[in-house]
């Protein structure tokens, strides 16, 4: 009886506890989620790029026929790949005449500062960051392999809702190849990239640093000092190009990170100026610094080379390659001046000061005088450079860290040329000046009272001597001479601070001449000064220069090029001077002429009157000149003839360029 009552509680405990089926309910059941679809990125087992547009509105002014509209976008760098991505470039085609305001985590590729048109399209290179980790090295950490660009910028025509997309988007790191890139939806553009199977990457992957590319002008930033706050920089500049030259150089960059220029030896900033840094938190960090004796504190300093004076100055010069006025000539006149270098001590700022945290400057740019235009990339981390130990042991000594610059020669869009071409020949006594306009035309239309569409009138040969705004009686009195019509009004000049003028001067059976002369009507004197002519046939018969020092050169696998220089004593071409009078006679140019001498034996069927005997392409210090449209024709009266009329002539004109 008692075990029973004992047991009651346990009964009643046990009845109270809900049963369950082992086998749930078929009506309680729920379905598991389906994973979702891969994303596009994760599908590509190579570098996934994408552009997104995210926002976009109309700002001022308002104006129905060509609308501003503000857009922003992002710019996504994928590295899906086995290996590191080194040195990323991005190739956005813009459609919509944009103009870009600023870029996050990316600096442009050619060195444009923001803000800057971009309608042709731009590349994107990486800064600070410019290599992507794999998902194999990271573990798939994201942050590593991934860089995202935000853009803002401009762009005309497009109103929301609709979406100003670019026309293509590719990856441009060499050793890629992107198809075509696909929209996805309204505002997304994509593309896969894959390793090119052609392009052999082993120095890529295998090595720590990216090889070091060829240009037609290097820039090399080597850090061959460092300590926690500041470090020593050489900056060296060299020419690759056989026709590449530069005088009175400028150099410009970006710092990035609030950096300043304390001292340098071999340049020197053309604006020495410290007020951003003591209105800046430069002042604030460094307050034992003497700002006084800082040389630059501009974001963007402009460097300039030192005269020839101070290479022996122990202050300002002895750097190796310093000092030649901004002169860096083609490897072909002298190997030692085809370099320019110089130092400077660059102080930093927090969070950078520690001795490893270094950091090129961006955004740079080099040009000249009348030199050929160059456009630069990115600075590339590269295997440090080595130099000659300054103790005079037989070593070398590596730089703490390199980056090297690689600028090539462009031609802007709607550029001119600065120099000019006239063709003459001794089968016709006048001369096919330079183009109008040759090298570009006042924009003012009110003030201009000249035609820029009219031809130039041909002149005589004295008229060459004699600057284009004394020539308007000459030229006028030979085209009444020779009853060809005169435009009204008259054409404009060529403007050309330089003119070469190319004369046929002898055809014969074995070989044939031609005299060149080049004429300087600027202010500048050219040190050191050539030109190149580039003939398509006649260049293997080329024999010698009487009085100028020339060669034939191969450019591109061709040998069609005449190099030609001053010889010792002759290599100075002045300046534009006044004349015997001032007031009554024009200024004269500066001039240099040698005559030429081909042989035919080694080409055979040349036709030296029909247009083989003049040039192709003809440059000056560089600079690729204009060339007339038309070449000299015979004339169809006898040679002699012509003579007798031109002496007849000659004392009407001499009076006419001599009145007063």
């Amino acid at each position: 009886m008692d075990l029973a009552l004992n047991f009651i509680p346990w009964l009643l405990l046990l009845l109270s506890i809900p049963f369950t089926s082992s086998q749930p309910n078929a009506t309680d059941t729920k379905p598991l989620p389906s994973p979702s679809p891969p994303s596009d990125s994760d599908l590509c087992n190579g570098v996934f790029v994408s552009y997104i547009h995210t926002k976009g509105s109309k700002i001022p002014p308002n104006d129905s026929t060509n609308q501003s509209y503000r857009f922003e976008s992002v710019i996504t760098v994928l590295n899906h790949g086995r290996n590191e991505l080194k040195s990323w470039r991005v190739f956005v085609k813009f459609a919509h005449r944009e103009i870009l305001v600023s870029a996050t985590n990316a600096v442009l590729s050619d060195g444009s500062s923001f803000p800057v048109s971009v309608e042709n399209g731009t590349v994107f290179a990486g800064y600070p960051s410019s290599d992507l980790k794999s998902a194999i090295q990271t573990a798939g950490d994201v942050t590593q392999m991934q860089a995202k660009v935000e853009l803002v910028g401009t762009q005309f025509g497009v109103a929301p809702p609709t979406v100003p997309l670019p026309k293509n988007l590719t990856l441009v790191t060499d050793g890629w190849k992107c198809p075509k890139a696909t929209q996805k939806g309204k505002n997304v553009l994509q593309v896969c990239c894959m390793p090119d199977p052609d392009y052999d990457n082993t120095d890529i992957i295998d090595n720590e640093f990216l090889p070091r590319q060829n240009g037609d002008l290097t820039i090399m930033y080597d850090v061959v000092r460092s300590y926690a706050s500041n470090y020593m920089a050489q900056v060296t500049m060299e020419n690759h190009n056989p026709l590449g030259r530069l005088d009175n150089w400028k150099l410009s960059f970006d710092w990035m990170r609030d950096e300043f220029i304390d001292t340098m030896k071999g340049a020197y900033p053309s604006l020495v100026d410290s007020s951003d840094c003591v209105n800046g938190p430069q002042a604030k960090h460094y307050q034992d610094l003497d700002f006084s004796n800082v040389l630059s504190c501009a974001r963007r300093p402009t460097i300039i080379d030192l005269p020839l004076t101070k290479y022996n100055d122990s202050t300002f010069g002895l750097i190796p390659f310093c000092c030649r006025n901004g002169t860096i000539l083609p490897r072909s006149m002298d190997s030692s001046k085809s370099i320019s270098a110089f130092q400077m001590q660059v102080y930093k700022m927090p969070p950078d000061l520690n001795i490893s945290a270094l950091s090129p400057p961006q955004n740079w740019r080099i040009n000249g005088t009348l030199n050929p235009d160059y456009k630069c990339g990115p600075p590339v981390r590269v295997s440090p450079s080595q130099f000659t130990d300054p103790s005079g042991l037989p070593s070398n000594k590596t730089a703490f860290a390199s980056w090297q610059v690689v600028c090539n020669i462009t031609q802007p869009k709607d550029a001119s040329p600065r120099c000019c071409v006239s063709f003459s020949a001794y089968f016709n006594d006048s001369i096919i000046p330079c183009k109008t306009c040759a090298c570009g035309c006042s924009n003012n239309k009110v003030a201009r009272t000249c035609s820029t569409a009219s031809p130039a009138i041909l002149l005589p040969q004295q008229a060459l001597l004699v600057p284009f705004e004394n020539r308007t009686e000459l030229s006028i009195a030979w085209a009444y001479l020779k009853h060809r019509p005169v435009p009204n009004p008259l054409p404009c000049g060529d403007n050309c601070g330089v003119s070469i003028n190319w004369h046929l001067a002898t055809d014969y059976r074995g070989g044939w001449t031609a005299r060149v002369t080049v004429f300087n009507w600027g202010e500048t004197n050219f040190a050191d000064w050539f030109t190149a002519i580039q003939m398509k046939k006649a260049a293997p018969g080329f024999e010698k220069a009487y009085s100028f020092n020339a060669t034939t050169l191969g450019i591109n696998g061709e040998n069609n090029t005449i190099f030609m220089e001053g010889l010792p004593g002759l290599n100075y071409l002045v300046a534009e001077s006044d004349g015997e009078n001032p007031l009554k006679n024009p200024r004269i140019p500066g001039k240099q002429q040698s005559v030429m001498s081909f042989t035919k034996k080694l080409t055979p069927g040349i036709n030296v009157r029909g247009g083989d005997g003049f040039p192709s392409k003809v440059f000056f210090n560089g600079e690729e000149c204009s060339l007339p449209s038309i070449l000299p024709m015979s004339s169809n009266s006898h040679p002699r003839k012509h003579f007798s009329v031109f002496l007849l002539a000659l004392p009407v004109l001499a009076l006419l360029v001599l009145r007063v």
